[in-house]
């Protein structure tokens, strides 16, 4: 059993309780360590990620709970970081701030040059991501999802996430609908985007929230993305993008039982100042 969690929202960001009360519960389920992984601040006024003016106060707050639970609970400091052309933060900057343990990049928001504008491809409400496909990509699904995943390369070379987030959750709300995850094109784009992965030395997250949250049937990403991660020597690492206290080993048991049956062999956390493989 993977006994940590390194992907946590806390009210920080778009987190619903503080950062004391996911390390309560974690000594409670019996994890051995936890990674806060707030969302890092970008360049316009919005409702999810840590305001600039808090950043301080937030890489503080870690730190403080470090020290106070360093008998009971490994804690790490971690941003998850947006990449978004003209509208985010370099991932340095970020670095410059304060000694993160590690730093998750993860795209949830689409950027078109052409109309500076962004489309929301995450949260609970699929009307939102099937409105932003048609205003700001003239609803050419293909277009948007190469955006998508152009963006997530980018992101990848220019930035060194030491972690890449969700990585195919474009499909959370297609749900098969305006392209399928086995078209041709689309393996291509997936198939590329792990070559950047592993040319990079970078982590590959698996995330369960859309399995908990009854978003996705699958995981992000999906087993055969995962296989083919695995088969590439691309390091595997399981989290549950808790939002709340409750969802820090969300579906972790099916999960993990599900890798197993799929030829998944091992799995990485983060132990002291580096990532180390654990056997399933």
């Amino acid at each position: 059993m993977i006994l940590s969690n390194f992907h946590t929202h806390t009210s920080f960001s778009d987190g619903k309780k503080p950062a004391r009360n996911y390390c309560e519960k974690a000594i409670e389920i019996g994890f051995k360590s936890l990674g806060f992984s707030d969302h890092a601040p970008v360049l316009f006024p919005n409702k999810y990620s840590i305001e600039p003016k808090e950043l301080m106060n937030y890489f503080s707050e870690i730190e403080d709970l470090k020290k106070e639970y360093k008998d009971r609970l490994k804690i790490y400091l971690s941003l998850e970081a947006d990449y978004i052309p003209n509208h985010s933060y370099s991932f340095s900057y970020f670095r410059e701030k304060a000694a993160m343990d590690y730093m998750i990049g993860s795209i949830h928001l689409v950027y078109q040059k052409q109309k500076d504008r962004m489309w929301f491809i995450d949260g609970g409400d699929q009307k939102v991501w099937d409105q932003g496909l048609q205003e700001i990509f003239d609803g050419e699904i293909k277009k948007a999802v190469e955006a998508f995943y152009n963006q997530t390369q980018e992101m990848i070379e220019s930035q060194k996430p030491d972690v890449v987030g969700h990585l195919d959750k474009i499909k959370m709300h297609n749900k098969e609908r305006l392209f399928s995850v086995h078209d041709a094109w689309y393996k291509d784009m997936v198939a590329n985007t792990l070559s950047l992965i592993k040319n990079k030395d970078i982590i590959l997250e698996i995330n369960t929230r859309g399995l908990y949250k009854g978003r996705c049937k699958e995981l992000f990403p999906s087993i055969p993305i995962i296989q083919q991660a695995q088969n590439m020597g691309i390091p595997l690492m399981l989290s549950s993008d808790a939002h709340h206290p409750d969802e820090l080993d969300g579906d972790f048991l099916p999960t993990i039982e599900l890798l197993k049956r799929e030829g998944i062999g091992e799995l990485h956390e983060f132990v002291d100042s580096k990532w180390k493989s654990v056997l399933l």
